[in-house]
């Protein structure tokens, strides 16, 4: 089975139009800005990243494949961390997704989605802070203390998990350059209440 998502991952993530790069790296420096909703199929896993992003994006793209209704053909991977950095990396929880077009309205139910389920499910967004990492995961630390410094001098406060968007990550034949790995770093935020 490891085997079977080692090779399929970077082959369904192939499939998918790189991104424009140059379209985000106004972002190198953080912003805020209102996100709509956005229909994703999410899969929740318990585990050391490095081993578990590889299954549940495996798992997200086989199913993506299948659906016969959606037409989201730009749709790039994220997740959200729901528990602070400070956790050891095997309790880390990952929430991995993979948009979808609003028509999508269920998931095929087949011996292909074991335990954890993929689900349907709305993102809800609204005010969020965002920049871009350029960089491997693993040095994201300094990025993510500059959003957080942005956000509170801008008088707002975080209200959600932390979010990623992958835009350029490890490549179809290996893990690539983390170095030139980007990434969208994200947090939905609401302004402070005045006292």
């Amino acid at each position: 089975m490891k085997l079977l998502i080692f090779i399929l991952v970077p082959f369904f993530i192939g499939c998918i139009p790189s991104p424009d790069l140059s379209l985000y790296q106004s972002l190198k420096e953080p912003k805020i800005s209102n996100k709509p909703s956005m229909k994703v199929m999410t899969i929740e896993l318990i585990g050391d990243p490095d081993k578990t992003a590889g299954e549940a994006f495996g798992r997200l793209f086989k199913m993506k494949f299948k659906l016969k209704n959606d037409n989201l053909k730009k749709a790039w991977p994220r997740a959200r961390w729901p528990k602070p950095f400070e956790t050891p990396k095997n309790d880390y929880v990952g929430i991995f997704a993979l948009p979808v077009s609003n028509e999508v309205e269920t998931i095929p139910a087949n011996a292909d989605n074991p335990e954890p389920k993929i689900q349907l499910v709305n993102w809800e967004y609204g005010d969020v802070a965002e920049i871009l990492h350029i960089g491997s995961y693993e040095k994201e630390a300094p990025t993510v203390e500059k959003l957080k410094l942005f956000i509170a001098a801008d008088g707002y406060e975080i209200s959600g998990a932390h979010e990623e968007e992958y835009l350029k990550g490890p490549g179809m034949f290996g893990k690539g350059n983390p170095d030139e790995y980007q990434t969208i770093l994200r947090y939905q935020v609401r302004k402070k209440e005045k006292k």
